[in-house]
């Protein structure tokens, strides 16, 4: 006689023995991803503490102590502090804005090849900033002896307005490519070939504002558009941390439905989530705090690119994981930068903007190829 109460407690061990190990695995991943995060903030910290030690002026680590401590001498605080510290705020918070805005583009449009750079986001903000500079006269090119490192200061003037006009070139790019989505389904290439086109466009605006304008205000605009973190003051800083800060946190609460969104519009609307108003909504911010970045240190190019490619090889594609290693690795990239131009040119300092891009072009170019053949192969 079949006993088929012993047989049905024999299949329920192995079903929960088969989820017990898949819990395991869950958990054991999960707890990987969190030891690959906490590895790169050491790494973020450790590169923050270079960053402070490498500069043309020579400090010790007992005087840059005791300045964080607020007992080093006067001229060590003031070139920490004045000089050096803004410069680590503003490349932290850069490199995250931007590696979020990038991260969120990515998903929203499903393009692995999207990015502010490759939209053509940052050079609409970086046309809208212009005309806010030379029109308005939003801004400034001094000579500045304060600076050791600088033979020129660049001061905003009015930081709302030039912020409002480089989010409004921004979010006309974004206009843009949501108005030809809704009106005609694109495909990757075609959304990258409108960015290439927005692009191309912006900085023909921007060259044409240049032509009408004045030595001065070319001068302006020309060194504004070089990417630099080290022409930001501390209330800038501040503006932007607070704003990237409620981005990400918005961001952060919704990774349910950002890996709805990464699945396609199909499975998101399964799941209840309206994918044209969110990827509107996502379009929106990531071209806010990248335009505000654009905004207040120039065009810093590819790193929306890089650092969440970066992030998906490390986590995969999990956002609650993907978006804290996404900003890290974004501020880390942006850091180590910076200190590379420092250390490149000793009596000054290479713009940002230039080392990124010999580090995202290269990644660009292997992108292109790898789904070329990707296409191929499907």
């Amino acid at each position: 006689m079949v006993n088929f109460k012993e047989i049905f407690n024999n299949k329920s061990k192995e079903e929960n023995g088969s989820d017990d190990l898949i819990l395991r695995q869950y958990y054991l991943l999960n707890h990987k991803k969190m030891l690959i995060l906490a590895s790169l903030i050491i790494i973020a910290l450790l590169s923050i503490i270079v960053s402070i030690k490498v500069g043309s002026y020579n400090v010790s680590w007992v005087e840059i102590i005791k300045s964080i401590l607020g007992h080093g001498s006067k001229e060590t605080e003031i070139v920490i502090w004045n000089l050096r510290m803004p410069r680590v705020m503003a490349s932290i918070v850069s490199g995250a804005a931007l590696s979020l805005s990038g991260l969120i583009i990515q998903t929203v449009l499903k393009n692995p090849l999207a990015s502010p750079s490759t939209l053509g986001i940052s050079q609409g903000a970086a046309f809208g900033a212009s005309l806010a500079i030379i029109t308005f006269g939003a801004a400034n090119l001094e000579s500045s002896s304060f600076r050791t490192n600088d033979s020129y200061h660049f001061e905003i003037l009015s930081v709302y307005l030039v912020s409002f006009f480089a989010f409004l070139g921004g979010l006309s790019v974004v206009i843009v490519v949501w108005g030809l989505q809704l009106l005609k389904k694109m495909t990757s290439a075609s959304i990258l070939l409108t960015g290439v086109a927005l692009s191309s466009l912006f900085v023909s605006g921007t060259i044409l504002i240049q032509y009408f304008a004045e030595e001065t205000e070319i001068a302006a605009v020309v060194f504004w558009t070089f990417g630099d973190v080290a022409r930001s003051t501390w209330s800038e800083i501040i503006f932007l941390s607070i704003v990237t800060l409620i981005i990400t946190i918005y961001f952060f609460f919704k990774q349910g439905t950002l890996n709805a969104m990464g699945t396609g519009d199909e499975v998101a609307m399964n799941l209840g989530v309206n994918s044209k108003r969110f990827r509107l909504i996502g379009l929106i911010l990531a071209s806010l705090i990248a335009s505000l970045t654009t905004c207040f240190h120039g065009v810093i190019a590819f790193l929306g690119l890089l650092a969440p490619h970066m992030a998906k090889r490390l986590v995969g594609n999990n956002h609650l994981f993907l978006i804290p290693t996404t900003i890290v690795i974004g501020a880390i990239l942006l850091l180590i930068s910076d200190t590379l131009g420092r250390i490149i040119i000793s009596a000054g300092s290479l713009p940002v903007g230039v080392i990124t891009s010999f580090l995202g072009a290269p990644l660009f170019l292997y992108l292109l190829l790898y789904e070329k053949g990707g296409s191929k192969n499907a």
